[in-house]
C-alpha cells in the first residue's frame, strides 16, 4: 500500500517560479562541473616548459573524463526521474529502493574506472598520439583521475538525489566547495608553490580529484540530513533488478547522450590530428570553453526533468505543458547569452590560455563559427530532458545519436579531407556542428509532436 506523502513543491508551486528556483542551483552546479576542466587547462597551458603540449595532453585525456561524468550523470538522471515520479505517486517504499540501488550502482561504476585506470590508460593514450612526451602526460593525468574517480562518481549520484527532492541548493553548495578546492590547489600543485614540488600535469589531476572528493563528501552529508523521507537503510542497497532496469530505462539515453560527447571528442581528435596538432589543441580548448555554456543548458535540462516527470506522475496536463514551455524558453535564453559571450570575447579567451600563432587563429575561428549552433543546440538539449521525463527514452537516444555522432563525425571527416589539402580551409570542419544541430532540431520537433499526441494529450486537465 502506498504511504502518505506530504505534497511536494514540485506539484504545487507555480511552474515559472519553480523553474526559476530550481534552475539557478542546477545551472551553477553543471557550470561548476565544467570549471574543473577549464581551470586545469588554464593553469597547465601556462607551464613555462611545454605548456602547449600539456594542454594537448589534457585535450586527449578529456574523452575519458567525459565518459566518467556521462555514466555517473546518466545513472543520476535515471534515479532523479524515477525518484521524483515515485514521490509524486506517493510511493515512498519504491523511492527508498531507488535511492539505495543508485548508491550500489555508484560503487560498481567506480570499480570499473578504477580497473581502467590501473590497466587501460596506456593503450588508450597510444591510440590518441604518437608523441612520447604528450603520451606520458596523458597516462599520468588519467591514471590519477580514474583510480581516484570515487569523488566524481558518488557526487553525481548524491547530487541527483538532492535535486530529485527539491534540495538542489545543497548539491550546488557541495559543487562550489569542490570547485574552490580545485582552483586553490591547481597552481600550488602544478607550479610547486609553498615548498611543494612542481608536479605539472600530475598536479592538475590531484587538484581535480581532491575537489571532486570534497563535493562527494558534502553531497553525502546533505543527503543524510535533508532527504528525511528517504530512509537510508543498508537493505535498500541490495540490488533490485527491476529498479535498476527502470533507472537505466530512463538514464541510459542520458548516459549515451553524454557518452556520445566523449566518442565525438575522441573521433574529432583523430580527424583533426590528420590536419595538425594545432587543430587538435584549438578544438580541445574551444570545446572546454563551450562546455561552460552547454553545461548551463544541461543544468536547466536537469531542472526540467524532475518537474515534468513529477507532474507526469500526478497526471497534470497543464503543469506538464507549462514545464515544457518554460524549460524550452529559458534554455534558448541561456544559449543566446552564451553565443554573445563567445562571439565578443573569443580573442581574450584564447589569450587567457597562452595560445599564439596558428593555434590561436584556429581556436578563435572555432569559437566564432561553432557557437552559432548554440541557438539550435539549446532546443535539442531541452527536448532531451523533456523526452526523458515523459518516458520517451528512445526518442532522446535517437536525438543524441544524430546530433553527436551521425551528423557530426562523417561530415567532419569529409571536410577534413579538404582541409588536409588546403590547411586554410580548416574552418569548414567547424561548420559541421551547425549542420548537425539544425538537422537534429527539425527531427526533435517531429518527435515532440508525436509525444504530445501519444502521452501529453491523454493526461488530465
Amino acid at each position: 500500500m502506498k504511504e502518505e506523502v506530504t505534497m511536494n513543491k514540485l506539484g504545487t508551486m507555480k511552474i515559472n517560479h519553480l523553474m526559476l528556483s530550481m534552475r539557478i542551483p542546477m545551472i551553477l552546479s553543471m557550470m561548476l562541473q565544467a570549471v574543473y576542466n577549464i581551470v586545469d587547462s588554464a593553469f597547465v597551458s601556462n607551464i613555462p616548459v611545454n605548456g602547449e603540449m600539456a594542454l594537448n595532453a589534457l585535450t586527449l585525456a578529456f574523452p575519458v573524463q567525459m565518459l566518467m561524468v556521462a555514466i555517473g550523470i546518466g545513472t543520476g538522471v535515471g534515479t532523479n526521474a524515477l525518484l521524483s515520479k515515485s514521490i509524486g505517486q506517493g510511493d515512498l517504499k519504491k523511492a527508498k529502493k531507488v535511492a539505495g540501488n543508485s548508491i550500489f550502482l555508484a560503487i560498481v561504476i567506480f570499480m570499473v574506472f578504477l580497473l581502467f585506470g590501473l590497466f587501460g590508460v596506456d593503450l588508450y593514450a597510444s591510440t590518441q598520439t604518437s608523441n612520447p612526451e604528450i603520451k606520458d602526460m596523458v597516462i599520468t593525468y588519467l591514471k590519477i583521475c580514474c583510480t581516484a574517480s570515487a569523488g566524481i562518481v558518488f557526487f553525481t549520484i548524491f547530487e541527483k538525489l538532492l535535486q530529485a527532492t527539491g534540495n538542489s541548493l545543497y548539491s550546488t553548495i557541495a559543487q562550489i566547495a569542490g570547485a574552490i578546492i580545485n582552483i586553490i590547489l591547481d597552481p600550488i600543485l602544478i607550479y610547486g608553490w609553498f615548498g611543494i614540488p612542481a608536479l605539472g600535469v600530475a598536479g592538475a589531476a590531484y587538484a581535480t580529484v581532491l575537489g571532486q572528493i570534497t563535493s562527494a563528501v558534502l553531497g553525502i552529508v546533505f543527503h543524510l540530513k535533508k532527504n528525511k523521507d528517504i530512509k537510508n537503510k543498508p537493505g535498500n542497497l541490495k540490488p533490485d533488478l527491476q529498479i535498476i532496469q527502470s533507472i537505466y530505462a530512463i538514464g541510459l539515453p542520458a548516459i549515451l547522450a553524454q557518452a556520445l560527447m566523449s566518442v565525438m571528442t575522441y573521433g574529432m581528435n583523430l580527424i583533426l590530428g590528420n590536419i595538425s596538432e594545432s587543430a587538435v589543441t584549438a578544438y580541445g580548448l574551444y570545446y572546454k570553453i563551450q562546455q561552460f555554456i552547454l553545461f548551463a543548458a544541461f543544468g536547466l535540462r536537469d531542472a526540467i526533468t524532475p518537474i515534468v516527470s513529477f507532474n507526469h506522475g500526478m497526471r497534470s496536463k497543464r503543469r506538464v505543458k507549462e514545464g515544457i514551455k518554460y524549460g524550452i524558453s529559458y534554455t534558448i535564453a541561456i544559449m543566446v547569452v552564451g553565443l554573445l559571450m563567445i562571439e565578443i570575447f573569443a580573442v581574450p579567451f584564447s589569450a587567457l590560455f597562452g595560445l599564439s600563432g596558428e593555434t590561436q587563429k584556429l581556436c578563435i575561428s572555432a569559437m566564432r563559427i561553432i557557437s552559432i549552433s548554440f541557438l539550435f543546440a539549446g532546443i535539442n538539449i531541452a527536448y532531451q530532458g523533456i523526452f526523458q521525463a515523459l518516458d520517451a527514452g528512445l526518442e532522446s537516444l535517437i536525438l543524441s545519436v544524430l546530433r553527436q555522432f551521425l551528423f557530426v563525425l562523417p561530415v567532419a571527416w569529409a571536410f577534413s579531407r579538404l582541409a588536409c589539402k588546403f590547411p586554410d580551409k580548416t574552418w569548414l570542419v567547424w561548420i559541421t556542428f551547425i549542420i548537425a544541430e539544425v538537422l537534429s532540431c527539425f527531427i526533435a520537433t517531429l518527435f515532440m509532436k508525436k509525444i504530445n499526441h501519444k502521452i501529453i494529450s491523454n493526461l488530465e486537465d
